[in-house]
Parts: structure tokens; C-alpha cells; sequence
């Protein structure tokens, strides 16, 4: 972007004294990097500026929950004012990020407006990726904000709704078909769910159907689920799943997807509701900041975050292509994200007092976990694993831990025993603004800030 263009931009006002040189760093993105960065940022002396296309912090460990009607939209987000209403040091701006003009230290939003940085951290996240088959979106939805959990969701009641009432043996069938796409934990926890969701919650609530011979099923390309685990956690997935009733289909990508279902290894399979959980690109920022990336779309960024060639811009979380995990490339899992804010925000405060930080930023890796279904999960922790009933009370309580504010743990642990103690899920809402939107064509990821 050229200084001409920008000098005619309205550059937003600072919220401190431009007089007064107070160092200011723009942090876009308000997910857990984001968000980290700002937290570890308190008491240092600088101006920051929080940007997000929205108004809230997500945590996306849980959207699966929200899809299967588990818990509400309310319980894993909070609005990122209320975060930093204390933070006097802290400007909240919600706005959707165009572009950054580099040579000026601006950031460009949507409407042509700009602001001002001396230290620029993007962790906008990723958005899904149909890996060159774009037009599958629509019939495909992903599941990376609040929008797609409920969308999906009202996808999800919906078909029971509309296969109530359907004659037609063939298409009452194919309502009541669920395919998810992709055996990471997104789409195991998915698969799960939605099982779940079918033979134990909704079990009595129709009188045409019987939820029960409702039909999951998990598509991975790869030769087993949970591609990160050991193969023994991974084989136990694949058991759980099958004891609740997914078909799952390995090393079978799919071919074809349309509003009329998919197509596996050749075999077509009606299905009216297909759930997207096979990948991830990353937002543009590589486009923004005309840098170098990966085949993910993620900068590539140097040993202390930085991109190449503008030692005042920090790349990190899913955004970033980072080789700090022992040489090979950091995850994209929230604590990496959450390590990332940290690494970045004592770096920053070293290079305000003029120190010099050599340290290049190093992941450490802390360990996986999934859900499969009630009283099931699988965790890995390098030399410790665990499997059942014993990792799903881990999984939760590290869950809970994580969320922000005593009354949302409080919150989610009371639906959890709930929904564990009598297998009602109280989330199992319509809304007009879910129907509205799905008209409008506009249930679509487009790339979010701080996913």
C-alpha cells in the first residue's frame, strides 16, 4: 500500500497523548494468542489496541458442544470488553482487518480507516480449508465460530424435525444420516455428539421416527482416527465410536459432496446433513503483510516470531509457520497459541527497556486430549496416556480450568452434570436468526479474527 494512499485515510485517534510517546502495540485478533498477549502485557508501560471482527473471546475447544446442543453459545464466549473493562492500558476496537500498510506502521480496516502501531501482533487464526473444493462449502459448513456451531446445530435439529414428518422412506433416511468429514478430534467429538445427541437425548421426543436408527458417519482419508495419538488411543477412538453406533470409513476421502450427500471410495451416500472437519487454512495475513508462506497459507516467521524484514511485526497462533517445536512445526492447539501471546509479551517488554532477548521462542508441548462421548475420552501425554472414564474426568476438569471467570466454570460444570446424570441437553433451540441466515447464504466461514 503506497504512502499517498494511505496519508488520505482516517487514522483513528490514538487513546493516548500522541504528545506523551508512549509505545503502542496493536494486537489483532482476540482469540487465546491474542488475548495472551495482552494478558502478559499488563503493568508494562505500553498502549495496547485490541482489534477483533468480534466482540467476544471464543473458547473453541467447546463449539462442538454448542453444535450438539450441549451447551450454550453464552458458556464459551465473553465479551472481550468485559475482559479489559479494568485495564486502563487496554482500547478494545471491534472492526475487520483489510490489509496492513507496513511502511507507515498502520493497520488498514474496512472502512479505510487506520491505526497507528509501533509493534504490530497478528493472531488472527484459521478458517477451514476444502482443499481446492471450495464449492463444497455450502453444503459442508465447518466449525470455527459461534455462527458455524449454531449452524450446525440448527442443521442438526432440523433434519430430525423434517424427517418427522417425511413419507418418503428413502429421503426420512437420508435425514437422518450425519456424515463428518475428517477424524481429528473435531470430527471425532462431532461424531460422538451427534450419536449421543440421537440415542439418548432425543430418543422419546418424536412419534414418526425413531432417533435411534439415526446413521453417523466418519470419513478419514488416513488410516486411522486421531492421527496424533499413539495407535493404541487412536484403535480405541475407532472402538468407542463403533459401541455407539459410527460407521467410520478410513482411508476413503471423499469425492464428491453436494446438498444430496457424498461419495466415498465410489459409493454415493444420501445424506442431508454433511459436517466439515478434514482442514484449516489461515487467515490472510500473509497477503497483507506481502510476506512469505506456507502451503497453509501461514507466514513463515523467524525463530523469535517476527516476520522477515519488520522486526516491529509478531506473527503467531494459526496464523504463524513456526519451526519451535524441537525443529519441527508448532501445532496449531491453543497452548501453542497461549505460549506464542507469552513468548511475544516478554519480548516486548525486554525490547522496551532496551534489552536485547536472543531466545528464540521454544513449544512446549503439553499433550493431547479428546472426547469421544459421555463418560470416553483418550489423553496423551508423552509417556502418560489414559483411556475412558478416567481421561474424560481429566478432559473436563482441564476444560473448566481454562475457561475464563468462576461463573462460566460453574456454569458448564453444572450442564455437564446434567447432561451426564440424566443425558438431557437443554440447548436444543431453533432460532429465527438461524433460519435467516441459512436463506441468506451467509452460514459461511470467511476467514475470522481471533478464531
Amino acid at each position: 500500500m503506497s504512502a499517498a494512499a494511505s496519508s488520505a485515510m482516517r487514522e483513528i485517534a490514538s487513546s493516548n497523548d500522541p504528545a506523551s510517546g508512549r509505545h503502542r502495540v496493536v494486537v489483532v485478533g482476540a482469540g487465546f494468542g491474542g488475548l495472551e498477549t495482552v494478558q502478559r502485557l499488563a503493568g508494562s508501560g505500553v498502549d495496547i489496541t485490541l482489534v477483533d471482527r468480534r466482540n467476544h473471546h471464543l473458547f473453541q475447544p467447546l463449539l462442538y458442544q454448542v453444535a450438539g446442543a450441549s451447551l450454550s453459545p453464552s458458556e464459551i464466549a465473553w465479551p472481550i470488553r468485559s475482559l479489559f473493562a479494568k485495564r486502563k492500558d487496554v482500547r478494545t476496537l471491534l472492526g475487520e482487518v483489510e490489509g496492513v500498510d507496513t511502511g507507515n506502521r498502520r493497520v488498514v480496516l474496512e472502512d479505510g480507516s487506520t491505526l497507528g502501531y509501533d509493534t504490530l501482533v497478528i493472531a488472527t487464526g484459521a478458517r477451514h480449508s476444502y482443499f481446492g473444493h471450495d464449492q463444497w462449502e455450502p453444503y459442508a459448513p465447518g466449525l470455527k465460530s459461534l455462527e458455524d456451531a449454531t449452524t450446525i446445530r440448527r442443521r442438526l435439529l432440523v433434519a430430525f424435525e423434517e424427517a418427522e414428518r417425511e413419507s418418503d422412506p428413502a429421503r426420512r433416511a437420508a435425514l437422518q444420516t450425519f456424515v463428518i468429514i475428517g477424524g481429528g478430534p473435531t470430527g471425532v467429538e462431532l461424531a460422538g455428539t451427534i450419536a449421543e445427541l440421537a440415542r439418548l437425548t432425543l430418543v422419546r421426543d418424536f412419534r414418526s421416527i425413531d432417533p435411534r436408527a439415526t446413521r453417523v458417519v466418519l470419513v478419514e482419508a488416513g488410516q486411522r482416527l486421531l492421527q496424533v495419538f499413539p495407535e493404541d488411543l487412536s484403535a480405541y477412538t475407532a472402538q468407542a465410536l463403533e459401541k455407539l453406533g459410527v460407521e467410520i470409513k478410513l482411508g476413503k476421502p471423499v469425492t464428491e459432496c453436494s446438498e444430496h450427500g457424498v461419495v466415498v471410495d465410489g459409493v454415493p451416500i444420501p445424506a442431508e446433513t454433511i459436517l466439515w472437519a478434514a482442514g484449516v487454512q489461515a487467515s490472510p495475513a500473509a497477503r497483507w503483510l506481502n510476506a512469505e508462506a506456507d502451503r497453509a497459507g501461514r507466514v513463515i516467521v523467524g525463530p523469535d516470531l517476527t516476520v522477515p524484514g519488520h522486526r516491529d511485526i509478531f506473527v503467531i497462533g494459526d496464523t504463524a509457520a513456526s519451526n519451535g517445536y524441537d525443529g519441527k512445526p508448532v501445532p496449531g492447539l491453543a497452548p501453542a497459541a497461549k505460549q506464542a501471546g507469552q513468548y511475544v509479551a516478554r519480548l516486548i517488554r525486554q525490547r522496551f527497556k532496551g534489552q536485547n532477548a536472543s531466545e528464540p521462542f521454544r513449544y512446549r508441548h503439553q499433550g493431547n486430549l479428546a472426547t469421544i462421548g459421555r463418560s470416553l475420552a483418550v489423553v496423551d501425554m508423552g509417556g502418560f496416556k489414559l483411556r475412558g472414564v478416567l481421561a474424560w474426568w481429566m478432559w473436563k476438569l482441564i476444560h473448566i480450568y481454562f475457561l475464563i471467570g468462576t461463573q462460566n466454570r460453574m456454569s458448564v460444570a453444572l450442564s455437564w452434570m446434567w447432561t451426564h446424570g440424566i443425558g438431557y441437553r437443554g440447548s436444543r433451540l431453533i432460532t429465527y436468526s438461524d433460519l435467516a441466515q441459512h436463506d441468506a447464504g451467509q452460514d459461511h466461514d470467511k476467514g475470522r479474527e481471533g478464531d
